[in-house]
């Protein structure tokens, strides 16, 4: 098991795909081969943006997606016949990068967070912990990210303190057990599989 600390301040801002807006990436990974990480070299990404005004999601072919509001709520994306409804936060939503979207505001501007892969390349799953609790982890990358306040965890009997803001990412080469003990906190999941 290796573990490390990501802090807000070393996080990087960048715009968003469609130029409408601007995320802040708080970890991915590209293909080894790739001379630059671009969106084209792209394997995973975890990150949180502001959505402030209504408008349409960035165009992303081949790439899954998984979104849940962590600030503010009322947020619905509406796609050709069908919408994803996140008017509670901490929802889970499943779509493609395809789908052509776009978002609504009920109560006013969100904050999310995502978390995207290439299809065929990575396995992903995003969860709320907001109940002290187990959680097994499966073999692969994880990020606990403190939401609200501070949080703390248990990795099998390690225990680790995640500041507000901060993420903490877990790399496992099998099995272990998270248990959630305090606070507030996303759980992304990564798996590769390509």
């Amino acid at each position: 098991m290796k573990t490390t600390l990501l802090q807000s301040e070393d996080y990087t801002r960048s715009p968003w795909k469609n130029g409408g807006g601007v995320f802040t990436d708080i970890a991915d990974a590209h293909r080894t081969d790739a001379a630059v990480k671009d969106w084209d070299s792209l394997l995973w990404r975890f990150a949180s943006t502001p959505i402030v005004a209504p408008g349409p999601f960035s165009y992303m072919p081949g790439i899954d997606r998984l979104q849940m509001v962590i600030s503010g709520r009322g947020l619905v994306l509406k796609a050709q016949g069908q919408e994803f409804d996140e008017r509670e936060p901490f929802t889970t939503v499943r779509f493609t990068g395809e789908m052509e979207i776009v978002t609504a505001l009920e109560a006013g501007p969100v904050e999310v967070v995502n978390l995207m892969a290439r299809r065929g390349a990575a396995e992903i799953e995003l969860l709320a912990l907001r109940e002290p609790g187990d959680q097994p982890l499966p073999a692969g990358t994880h990020l606990v990210y403190a939401v609200s306040g501070d949080c703390s965890i248990r990795l099998n009997s390690e225990e680790f303190a995640i500041p507000r803001g901060s993420t903490l990412k877990v790399e496992l080469s099998g099995t272990s057990r998270l248990t959630f003990v305090s606070g507030l906190a996303v759980l992304g999941s990564i798996r590769l599989v390509g």
